[in-house]
């Protein structure tokens, strides 16, 4: 029998942490930092990976039986709502309806199904910004572009600034990509990390990349790449870096090695700078305003802030009871948020040389998997407890506007000129949402659009007029939206 969906998450999760610490486990034997060999004869160990594979094998057949069934619940659920808000016109017969009775009944089963789900009902708005979308979600939010290339889950999702933006990618195959937006090319490989590259972000001014990986270091490389022979290869060879995406067909097929062969993608074996210091993997990383210090949040449940010049760690952020999952910088300020295991986040303020300042947010039930600035000064964060919670740093005690959700979250991102929050779910969805709470749209999925599998990392590109937004996932998937908003 196929588990509830809160097992479907569970185990998902745990798939992508054990697989995070193999990765973590084998880059450390490669560096030997291993303290020696198993005692285990190798028949127990080719035993184990056996009975090891056959449990796996198990899971995923439950999985995809609980996503076909996700999926016939989340069309049922469309259709009661369509009949409570009268958008579907009550004809005789339709539907296996035969009356206004049967039409009641109905009604009556959409509000009993809202209230198990515990869906809010939110009063509209009357702020300065609001929203609406070109036409239902389907048409205001189109998939534009799909970037092939990972062999691997993509953890996370990033968008450089400047004339030309660039996509950066970090992928569980232990590599970093770097895509032209405007063609889907990959233009760079870096291959420097022996664990899953786990975050990636730009430098604010300079061409620089930030990535972290599972073998417990942060990387900082050249990003420097030439557009304009890559666009004319994209014309000639569109196979090895897909710009659409009608080719998506979901599977979990081993794709072929996209990009291998293309001469003109550079690739980057070692960095710049290699940081260190933590004892665990590196969950994630992001530059402080002006670039010149940086933030690594880790397994070790601590959190390192370096100076770039000198690659010393200038303060050890200790407090948080068990592994953090992310990290984040405000844009213009010194403040930093990091997330973690543990149910909380936590605000550190770098303002001040002398002194830093923490702030202790308790408010989730689970994990707190990702924390993001928004405009006037404003936190989203987003957890495993199925919710996505606005917080004002003027009032740190109670959030001021609650999301809730039929899935786990993953790690969000705001738009700041907009105030949208994209959130990545573990049930394959995006959905997107005002600070107030209020959602707007939903990002279509089906069988030839969208992510099929959990959803990992959102982006937002304010100053792209083709995509303006960027998801991740599980599926090796990375794909370009863009989101029609409008101000009203």
């Amino acid at each position: 029998m196929p588990t509830d969906q809160g097992s479907v998450k569970k185990t998902t999760k745990q798939r992508l942490s054990i697989q995070r610490m193999r990765d973590n486990e084998a880059a450390g034997r490669q560096r030997g930092l291993d303290t020696g060999d198993s005692i285990l004869p190798q028949a127990y160990h080719t035993r184990l990976f056996k009975l090891f594979g056959q449990i796996e094998h198990e899971f995923e057949g439950m999985y995809a039986e609980n996503l076909q069934l996700q999926d016939k619940v989340e069309a049922l659920t469309e259709k009661l709502e369509a009949f409570q808000s009268g958008k579907v016109p009550s004809v005789e017969g339709a539907d296996g309806f035969d009356g206004p009775a049967r039409l009641s009944v109905r009604s009556k089963a959409s509000t009993q199904l809202s209230n198990l789900i515990m869906k809010p009902k939110y009063k509209p708005t009357t702020g300065k910004n609001v929203f609406s979308f070109k036409g239902a979600s389907t048409s205001g939010c189109q998939q534009m572009r799909h970037f092939r290339g990972h062999r691997d889950g993509v953890w996370e999702v990033s968008v450089s600034r400047g004339d030309m933006p660039l996509l950066g990618t970090a992928g569980a195959d232990r590599t970093a990509r770097l895509w032209c937006i405007e063609t889907g090319a990959c233009v760079l490989e870096y291959v420097g990390h022996l664990g899953s590259v786990n975050s990636i972000r730009f430098h604010p001014t300079e061409s620089l990349v930030l990535t972290s990986s599972g073998d417990s270091t942060a990387h900082i490389w050249k990003s420097t790449v030439t557009l304009p022979p890559l666009i004319h290869q994209v014309t000639d060879n569109s196979k090895s870096c897909p710009s659409s995406g009608d080719d998506v067909d979901g599977s979990d097929k081993e794709e072929p090695d996209v990009g291998v062969e293309n001469e003109n993608i550079v690739y980057v074996k070692s960095p710049q700078s290699q940081l260190e210091g933590h004892s665990g993997a590196i969950i994630a990383a992001d530059w402080l305003a002006g670039g010149k210090q940086l933030v690594t949040a880790s397994w070790d449940r601590t959190a390192n802030l370096y100076d770039v010049d000198t690659r010393a760690i200038v303060h050890t952020l200790t407090g948080h009871d068990q592994q953090l999952t992310h990290c984040c910088a405000h844009p213009s300020q010194k403040l930093v948020v990091t997330s973690s295991a543990d149910t909380t986040f936590r605000l550190w303020d770098f303002r001040d040389p002398s002194i830093h300042s923490v702030n202790v947010f308790q408010g989730h039930t689970d994990s707190v998997t990702s924390a993001a600035f928004a405009s006037g000064d404003k936190i989203v964060s987003g957890s495993d407890d199925r919710s996505a919670k606005v917080w004002d740093l003027k009032n740190m005690r109670t959030p001021i506007a609650m999301i809730r959700s039929d899935s786990g979250i993953n790690r969000l991102s705001v738009s700041l000129t907009n105030n949208v929050i994209a959130i990545p779910h573990d049930n394959r969805h995006i959905r997107l949402y005002d600070l107030n709470g209020v959602r707007l749209a939903r990002m279509p999925r089906n069988n030839r659009m969208g992510h099929h599998r959990m959803v990992c990392c959102t982006a937002w590109n304010d100053e792209s007029s083709s995509c303006n937004l960027f998801s991740c996932g599980f599926d090796r998937q990375v794909i370009g939206w863009k989101v029609g908003i409008l101000a009203t």
